[in-house]
């Protein structure tokens, strides 16, 4: 029997004390469909700045790279499937990512990097400076799967997204294998989320809800990568992410949470009530 068992990733984003951001989401997510993780934070934060504020700090490139290596010398890093990197702190961090990334392709050329390029939303950057184009420059091009929301996606292609079309047009300028394009503009009232590779593209709408809950763009990474991992197709992992995505966002705003109930609703995460199927889109 294999040392590991099961799927691994090794998932380098922020770290909350409270709340469902970043490795406190998924993490959590990946663990509920059946796949280890080891987690490197990029920042310790106290909470997510939607409670008003927060604590801590970045964690030095220096020390992400001593924690890398702690792994690299216990064989840690063998069999590892997937790299997920997220938000990051500091611009230095990005080099950090890239030796991770590079460490385990080393050991295993068939393991996935998904790059979720965390530095803003609809109401601007929030990233500090440099980490951006660090994202762009250094980790973009070794992505094999790429997560940007509306933003992100215009910002890294310096193109305007307006409708599905834009969102497949741009995706496809990254000239990378796969990428999620997020909160892409559909009909009136909802929103999209497509799955666009260099011949084919899904989309898949959802209602759109005005002040969702914080987190959901690292749990939907995490939950669609973890269907990959397990050997679901493109269309359904888009499928099955989205509806479980979708439904914490209904069942946080049914409670009046700022946060996702990823324990008490965590049977969505897993056996998903999908209620539009991922179509392909022309």
């Amino acid at each position: 029997m294999s040392r590991f068992p099961h799927p691994r990733v090794l998932s380098i984003q922020s770290e909350v004390v409270f709340g469902h951001v970043g490795n406190a989401a998924a993490r959590f997510a990946l663990q509920r469909l059946g796949v280890d993780v080891m987690s490197l934070p990029t920042v310790l934060f106290s909470n997510q700045p939607g409670h008003g504020g927060k604590r801590g700090e970045a964690i030095p490139a220096a020390r992400l790279d001593e924690l890398l290596t702690g792994l690299e010398e216990r064989g840690l890093l063998d069999g590892v499937d997937a790299v997920t990197s997220g938000y990051l702190g500091d611009p230095a961090q990005a080099e950090s990512v890239r030796r991770a990334v590079a460490a385990v392709k080393s050991r295993n050329p068939d393991a996935l990097y998904l790059l979720d390029p965390v530095f803003g939303d609809e109401g601007g950057a929030y990233a500090k400076p440099g980490i951006a184009e660090a994202m762009a420059r250094q980790l973009l091009p070794l992505a094999d799967i790429v997560t940007p929301n509306r933003f992100e996606l215009a910002s890294l292609t310096s193109r305007r997204i307006e409708n599905a079309a834009d969102a497949v047009d741009a995706a496809r300028r990254l000239g990378r294998p796969l990428v999620l394009a997020t909160s892409t503009p559909v009909a009136a009232g909802r929103i999209g989320t497509m799955a666009i590779t260099a011949k084919t593209a899904f989309l898949v709408t959802t209602a759109r809800v005005e002040a969702p809950p914080s987190g959901t763009g690292d749990l939907l990474a995490a939950l669609f990568l973890a269907r990959r991992l397990k050997g679901a197709d493109i269309a359904d992992a888009l499928s099955a992410a989205v509806a479980s995505v979708d439904h914490m966002i209904r069942a946080a705003g049914i409670g009046g949470f700022i946060e996702m109930p990823l324990a008490a609703e965590q049977q969505a995460l897993a056996d998903p009530a999908i209620g539009e199927r991922a179509q392909p889109f022309a």
